[in-house]
């Protein structure tokens, strides 16, 4: 959670909580007037995360607003910047105009200079251009494409985390 500030009334954005793993480091990373918001569309993530993680950190930390908003990043009724945006969407199963849709959305809602921290799981992309179909081969080639000039765009940093399972690339840029 290197992404996150550790300044007072941050505002954080997790995109994707999936169950909850990043979400509940980022909970520890949270102080009395911070902001912490929750995009996820799968419904049944959204109730796990509320009732395992959400529900008693509220209770414990009434000074802390969190909000769940369990709808597409468009229509979550998110205002302003966010001061990091940690997202755990699996962009490699994603057709790649879609990708970059949601990294101009999530850019538009970063503050300059914050931090958007994300991951993908190592080989993916080879294994992908290797045994793919061919048009999974072609979209991969693309994908590889978009990735670098995004990452040359908003001065990339990226770490290997191979304690993992299984091991993955977190990948953090700018907002301009």
């Amino acid at each position: 959670m290197q992404s996150i500030p550790d300044c007072a009334n941050k505002r954080v954005l997790e995109v994707g909580c999936g169950t909850g793993a990043f979400t509940k480091e980022i909970l520890k990373k949270l102080q009395d007037g911070d902001e912490f918001h929750i995009v996820e569309l799968c419904p049944d993530f959204c109730e796990a995360v509320e009732t395992t993680l959400l529900k008693q950190f509220r209770e414990e930390n009434p000074n802390i607003v969190v909000s769940l908003h369990n709808a597409p990043i468009e229509e979550a009724n998110l205002e302003g910047n966010f001061d990091a945006i940690i997202c755990g969407l699996p962009f490699n199963n994603f057709p790649l105009k879609l990708v970059e849709h949601l990294f101009k959305v999530m850019f538009d809602f970063l503050s300059q200079g914050a931090e958007l921290a994300y991951f993908e799981y190592l080989g993916m992309r080879g294994l992908k251009r290797t045994f793919g179909f061919p048009s999974i081969r072609r979209e991969t080639k693309q994908r590889t494409k978009n990735i670098d000039a995004r990452y040359k765009k908003q001065s990339g940093k990226q770490e290997t985390v191979w304690r993992n399972i299984p091991s993955c690339r977190v990948v953090r840029l700018k907002g301009c």
